[in-house]
C-alpha cells in the first residue's frame, strides 16, 4: 500500500538532510549489492555531490514521511565526455523500512521532468541484478526499456553481479 501525499513529500535535497541520505546509502554499501559501493561515502561526499549536482542544474531530490528523509533520487552525468552531456544516470534508494510505500514511484516521477527541464535528453538507469526485480520493475512502469546487459562486471560480498542498462527518453521522439 502507498502513503497517501499527505503523508510524504517530495523536494529538493538540503544540507540538512544528507545525514540521512547518508545513512540510508551505507545500509546498502554493506548488506547488498544493489550498489558496487564497499565503503559507505562520508556526509561530506554527499554534501560535495549535492553541491555538483545543483550547480550543473540537476535534480537531487528527497522524499520524506512525517518528515523524516525516507529515501533519495539524483541523476548525474552518465559519462564524464562531453558528447554524453545530455545524457544523465539516476540513483534512487529508500530507507529499508520504507520500501513497498510508493516513495520510489515518488522520487522517479519527480525525477524525470526535474531531468528533462534541466536540458536532460536521456535517461540511463545502471541497476545492479541483485535478483529483486523491484528497481526494473519501477523503472518499466515509467517507460524505461531493457537495452543490455553486462555480464559479470561487479565482484561484491562473494559474488559476481551483472548490470541491466536500462534507457528511457526524456523528450518527445525515439531514441535515436
Amino acid at each position: 500500500m502507498g502513503l497517501s501525499t499527505r503523508d510524504h513529500l517530495v523536494r529538493p535535497a538540503v544540507p540538512a538532510d544528507l545525514d540521512a541520505v547518508a545513512q540510508i546509502y551505507a545500509h546498502y554499501v554493506t548488506t547488498s549489492v544493489v550498489t558496487f559501493d564497499e565503503v559507505a561515502p562520508t556526509v561530506d561526499h554527499w554534501r560535495q555531490r549535492l553541491d555538483d549536482l545543483t550547480g550543473r542544474g540537476l535534480p537531487f531530490l528527497v522524499a520524506t514521511v512525517h518528515g523524516d528523509v525516507a529515501g533519495y533520487a539524483y541523476a548525474g552525468p552518465y559519462r564524464p565526455k562531453p558528447a554524453y552531456r545530455h545524457t544523465v544516470e539516476d540513483s534512487i534508494y529508500l530507507a529499508p523500512d520504507r520500501t513497498g510505500l510508493g516513495l520510489g514511484r515518488a522520487l522517479l516521477g519527480a525525477l524525470l521532468p526535474a531531468c528533462a527541464a534541466a536540458g536532460a535528453r536521456q535517461m540511463v538507469a545502471v541497476i545492479a541484478d541483485s535478483g529483486s526485480d523491484a528497481s526494473p520493475a519501477l523503472h518499466r512502469r515509467f517507460g524505461f526499456v531493457e537495452v543490455g546487459r553486462l555480464v559479470a562486471v561487479g565482484h561484491k560480498h562473494g559474488r559476481w553481479v551483472d548490470t541491466v542498462l536500462m534507457q528511457r527518453a526524456l523528450t518527445d521522439g525515439p531514441i535515436d
